[in-house]
């Protein structure tokens, strides 16, 4: 894996970068319209592949995890929302799946990889947490895209 692609990453106590993508089901997400809650946004490289599909499944399985708490979960990856909505759909994704294809989010959170294929730029697995004055107030970055997040960690910082 080459992550010689990664720009500065942000870090813990950064405004988070605001942007506006199209989630799977059409509709344009932007972060700052979600200011005032706690935001997660999971980073994965690719639908329909094992890891991805266990981590989001995961997180959907998790999501009664977050009853009570003011918490928003986004998927992002570079996929289309074409293969968004189908992997949502054929998992039984239980948030939105936001598509970066023009890798505005994966940039400006400096978690661009080189995946697979030479020349093709994804987003790292890392998942990070918003709090709800719109700084970064948890980040995890994966060492490589086969290992998954700590989920319990995440829900444990969302219940603060």
């Amino acid at each position: 894996m080459d992550l010689s692609l990664r720009k500065v990453m942000v870090s813990v106590g950064d405004v988070a970068p605001n942007f506006t993508l199209m989630a799977n089901d059409r509709n344009m997400v932007t972060l700052s319209d979600s200011i005032g809650n706690k935001v997660v946004l999971a980073f994965y490289p690719a639908a329909f592949t094992g890891v991805c599909t266990t981590e989001m499944c995961t997180f959907t399985d998790s999501m009664s995890k977050f009853d009570g708490m003011e918490v928003e979960v986004f998927g992002i990856s570079v996929d289309s929302i074409f293969s968004n909505n189908e992997f949502a759909n054929n998992n039984s994704i239980g948030f939105p799946l936001l598509s970066d294809v023009n890798r505005e989010a994966t940039n400006s959170y400096g978690v661009g990889i080189s995946f697979v294929m030479p020349g093709y730029v994804a987003s790292q697995r890392s998942v990070f947490i918003i709090d709800e004055d719109g700084r970064i107030g948890y980040a995890w970055v994966a060492e490589n895209p086969g290992i998954e997040p700590n989920y319990q960690e995440i829900i444990d910082y969302c219940k603060k």
